[in-house]
């Protein structure tokens, strides 16, 4: 599944691609994602508007319209979100398509269909709104030790768990959890209120420094992900512990172990992490 750094990299894509642009049409498959999309809403409300941003929030893509609406998009384990010449065959698994101003398509393919397209217009967002009960941003200002060490006061769940719970920070999934444990020397299975300020230090430090890494090589291809220009990543080649159970850890050679914690796959090293 895409993790923070692969949607960042989509949305870094197609801001510049699609800022500015009038949606003139809407085609839909009419197949079920992961949840029913809203085309009643999407064709009453989008034709004519303009999209005036494409923002980030943890793992969803958030495009604002010029009349405050919101459309937010999860691109679930295979979603892929690019633009197209208009006149171009389009693809098997492309579920939801915007006609733009400019004569090109955004579509959003999606073969196992687990990606959702949500739409918000300002009432609803007065009245529910998606990203309430989300932490912060784990490269923003707030994601602090300080800030870590008071969520994790009393709490026995593995570290590794605690940084995966959207509602102490968003965006950093099971890949990027395994990488920052590993860079900060913290065993993952540790439970999160057994920690020190100095570990929580360079658990914030680590996340911030892997995943920055992670977006500048493009994020990381497990399987299906492309960027918005259908592009692979290449931060796996760069993968310390993620995937690698039984071959020589890159600083002591000590076998890489993985081990399941919430139902996720954990890769660590026993002497670095010990």
């Amino acid at each position: 599944m895409p993790e923070l750094p692969e949607v960042e990299v989509v949305r870094q894509g197609l801001a510049p691609l699609v800022t500015g642009r009038r949606v003139e049409r809407i085609f839909c498959s009419g197949k079920k994602l992961r949840v029913p999309v809203p085309l009643t809403e999407l064709e009453a409300r989008l034709p004519g508007c303009r999209i005036v941003g494409v923002d980030r929030r943890a793992k969803f893509l958030v495009l604002h319209t010029d009349h405050d609406d919101l459309l937010v998009i999860h691109l679930g384990m295979t979603g892929r979100l690019g633009l197209f010449p208009a006149d171009t065959l389009r693809a098997k698994h492309d579920h939801l398509c915007f006609l733009l101003d400019n004569g090109f398509e955004m579509r959003f393919n999606d073969a196992r269909r687990f990606g959702s397209v949500q739409f918000f217009s300002p009432r609803q967002l007065r009245d529910a709104d998606p990203f309430a009960n989300f932490g912060p941003e784990p490269l923003g200002r707030s994601f602090t030790a300080a800030y870590l060490q008071k969520r994790a006061v009393g709490r026995k769940l593995p570290v590794k768990g605690f940084l995966m719970d959207n509602r102490v920070v968003v965006g950093i999934g099971n890949i990027y959890a395994s990488e920052t444990l590993f860079a900060a020397g913290v065993q993952p299975l540790a439970p999160a209120g057994s920690l020190v300020r100095e570990q929580w230090q360079e658990i914030v430090r680590s996340a911030k420094k892997v995943l920055r890494k992670a977006i500048k090589a493009g994020g990381t291809t497990i399987s299906d992900y492309v960027n918005a220009g259908g592009e692979s990543g290449y931060f796996q080649l760069e993968l310390a512990v993620y995937g690698r159970v039984g071959q020589p850890c890159h600083r002591c050679r000590t076998e890489i172990q993985r081990v399941m914690i919430g139902g996720r796959v954990t890769f660590f090293c026993p002497t670095c992490q010990g």
